[in-house]
């Protein structure tokens, strides 16, 4: 019998419900949500505590599916902020969290916090209701940090800090990959006891696989073109110039393959009239640079029930980053039955398994890029194998697997909530 009735899960600095693609949004908000509704489809509830950065979006958003709502927190001011300036903010997060939970008389079992802020927020909640807290940090400052390529792009030490102290004193670690797990130990020293593996989950009635033909007409796509796919924020570790170079390559090299060949990168913003996006502009001027303005198209972002449409009238998704603590949307791809071509980094080496269901390239090697995809331009059969292979592998990842996984955890804990807390 399952010992949870009520989480209270924090995700402070982004909403699941936000639009994604942004800067600051992507998989850990598709992650909070999707599992959210699948605890409350299960009669599970679950309140998902945000900051408030719209005065004009009540507070109380029910939006989220079956006994699940999100809870958005004055915390500053109302208005979109870079984590480090939300840091500050955090007593006032939580001292209205605990208001709300007692205006509404409200006790939770447990604890679920994303990201580290929601991190530092939890160790003053946990000591208020008495509860365990898991963690789940969907990116590690240190292994930014580690890749980071100017020093603008380092997050600062204050986070790296939280991080540790975090993995010091929270009942469960939540890694979403072996190797994550490897990193907390080795750059963290974190407690190895604590640390449990459990990948993110996908949704697999959103995701699926659809006639090519019927999902290049969705998204208005002649049926005898061909596209690539980006899908990610558009930010420097993403590597997105990495596919121009190799995009540039393959015109120089094979350019036959490019007849009726289109790239397209979804995220961002594009149609921004401020110009404030430095890495858009950036990879806009590359484009031109490379010569590849009538290949590739910069859609902005697009809700997930368009997404589908995109994975399954690609040709591959293209991953090339410098990092990924997993890589939501590479699971996405695959079950839609595409495959997926990425850096052998962090989740998209444990996720993508080379000449299985996808590619692996090494990192920033365009070249090496270009091989997989002429592959898979050139040889349909192999795309096909890769293809069906990736949509055997995604089933595995059905969000009430994970669920299920996560229940376990957090039912063991459950009892131990009465217990001293330090």
């Amino acid at each position: 019998m399952n010992r949870i009735r009520r989480i209270a899960m924090l995700s402070v600095h982004t909403c699941p419900l936000a639009v994604l693609g942004g800067k600051k949004t992507g998989g850990m908000n598709v992650y909070v949500r999707d599992l959210s509704r699948e605890l409350g489809r299960r009669g599970i509830r679950v309140d998902v505590f945000t900051r408030s950065q719209n005065p004009c979006i009540p507070h109380v958003n029910d939006m989220l599916g079956e006994n699940a709502r999100v809870i958005h927190v004055p915390t500053g001011p109302e208005a979109p902020l870079d984590p480090d300036q939300v840091y500050p903010y955090l007593p006032q997060f939580t001292a209205n969290v605990l208001r709300f939970s007692e205006d509404n008389h409200l006790s939770y079992d447990l604890i679920y916090s994303h990201y580290w802020l929601s991190g530092v927020a939890a160790r003053e909640l946990r000591a208020a209701w008495r509860v365990p807290v898991v963690q789940l940090f969907h990116t590690l400052g240190l292994m930014k940090a580690r890749i980071a390529r100017a020093p603008a792009d380092r997050p600062i030490n204050l986070r790296a800090c939280s991080e540790a102290e975090i993995m010091g004193w929270a009942d469960r670690l939540i890694a979403l990959t072996p190797a994550e797990r490897a990193q907390m130990l080795w750059l963290y020293r974190a407690n190895r006891r604590a640390i449990e593996v459990v990948p993110p989950g996908v949704d697999l009635t959103r995701f699926r696989p659809l006639p090519p033909d019927a999902a290049k007409q969705a998204i208005g796509l002649p049926a005898d073109q061909r596209m690539l796919l980006f899908v990610g924020r558009i930010e420097p570790l993403k590597g997105v110039d990495a596919i121009f170079e190799a995009i540039s390559l393959i015109k120089r090299d094979t350019p036959r393959l490019l007849d009726n060949l289109c790239l397209s990168i979804i995220g961002g913003n594009p149609d921004d009239p401020a110009g404030d996006d430095t890495e858009m502009e950036r990879l806009k001027a590359l484009r031109f640079q490379l010569g590849l303005s009538e290949l590739v198209t910069f859609l902005g972002a697009k809700d997930q029930d368009t997404l589908n449409y995109y994975y399954a009238a690609s040709e591959a998704l293209i991953m090339p980053s410098d990092y990924e603590s997993f890589g939501m949307v590479a699971l996405e791809a695959m079950a839609s039955g595409t495959p997926v071509i990425a850096s052998e980094v962090g989740g998209l080496a444990f996720l993508v398994q080379d000449g299985v269901n996808g590619y692996h390239v090494p990192v920033r090697e365009p070249a090496a890029l270009a091989a997989k995809i002429r592959i898979l331009l050139e040889q349909p059969h192999t795309r096909q194998r890769l293809a069906q292979n990736a949509l055997l592998c995604a089933q595995d990842y059905a969000w009430p697997k994970i669920a299920d996984r996560l229940l376990n955890i957090f039912g063991a804990l459950v009892p131990l909530r009465h217990a001293a807390v330090h």
